[in-house]
């Protein structure tokens, strides 16, 4: 096929997104420092004296210094051999609260 609609690698079932096995070291960093933010937040806001429901809930939460790291780094996932996946591999991970996971995995 030649013109506009020439197909590409992609088209024909190449890696479109190449997402690595595990995270790197930089990523890693990162995702520790996303953490430690969070926990500032969480406790400037509590010191405010704000009280609702979500605040509650977010207190019972682990701190990033309290975190088992395979809690840190990994998720639970039926389908994943060992039920455990990489945290970049969850869609929207850096917007979600990833703390807590299944005890016992």
């Amino acid at each position: 096929m030649f013109g506009a609609f020439k197909p590409t690698s992609v088209a024909f079932g190449g890696l479109l997104w190449k997402t690595p096995w595990k995270l790197s070291v930089t990523r890693k960093a990162n995702a520790r420092a996303r953490l430690k933010k969070v926990d500032a937040v969480i406790e400037a806001v509590c010191a405010s004296g704000v009280q609702c429901k979500a605040l509650d809930h977010a207190m019972l939460l682990p701190k990033e210094h309290e975190m088992d790291p395979k809690d840190k780094y990994t998720v639970f996932s039926s389908t994943a051999r060992g039920y455990r996946k990489g945290i970049h591999k969850v869609p929207k991970w850096t917007r979600l609260t990833l703390r807590v996971n299944p005890k016992g995995f």
